[in-house]
């Protein structure tokens, strides 16, 4: 009568006592695959994981975005204006409801998306060099759509090449976190 219940709860601890033994080799081997994975990260080139955090940031970083694509487009004499973008940075576009039915289970990402319009304007050479270097810059930036206007210029002077006022919409990525 005294014996058995004793035993029961030593036998009781010590299968607590082992899950605890578990668990704790389970964290020494966390412990040791996190430092394996900090001294790997460690040893990337600096300049890459920089060239690497501009591709596919880990926040919406509009204002940067916007200085960025403002600074590509200078060197044509083309000024980004009327810039649009939403502000909630979930890249969400509003549902009606026919597309409810077809987004109901959406798959979950990794990334979200970020709408950004602006307009500028320019020569179409200018404009072909724009989209060219939007092309080659190293963040990700998908061109949703251009719209082209004509009338910017008519008439000043004929021997200039014609100015035309296009309207950017693009989209950019970042990782969620």
């Amino acid at each position: 009568m005294i014996i058995n219940p004793l035993y029961s709860n030593v036998s009781l601890e010590r299968a607590e006592i082992a899950s605890y033994n578990e668990a704790l080799d389970n964290s020494k081997a966390l412990e040791a695959e996190r430092d394996k994975l900090t001294q790997k990260y460690n040893s990337f080139d600096p300049d890459n994981l920089s060239r690497l955090q501009k591709l596919l940031p880990d926040n919406i970083d509009n204002i940067r975005l916007i200085l960025e694509i403002g600074k590509i487009a200078s060197p044509y004499g083309m000024v980004l204006k009327d810039v649009k973008y939403d502000t909630s940075g979930d890249g969400k576009v509003p549902q009606t409801a026919g597309t409810m039915q077809k987004a109901a289970n959406p798959a979950p990402k990794n990334y979200n998306v970020w709408n950004l319009e602006f307009s500028t304007q320019g020569t179409y050479n200018n404009f072909v060099n724009l989209v060219k270097d939007l092309e080659n810059n190293l963040r990700i930036v998908d061109v949703s759509s251009i719209q082209f206007s004509s009338n910017v210029g008519v008439g000043i002077n004929p021997l200039l090449p014609q100015a035309y006022k296009y309207d950017f919409k693009i989209k950019t990525y970042w990782l969620k976190n």
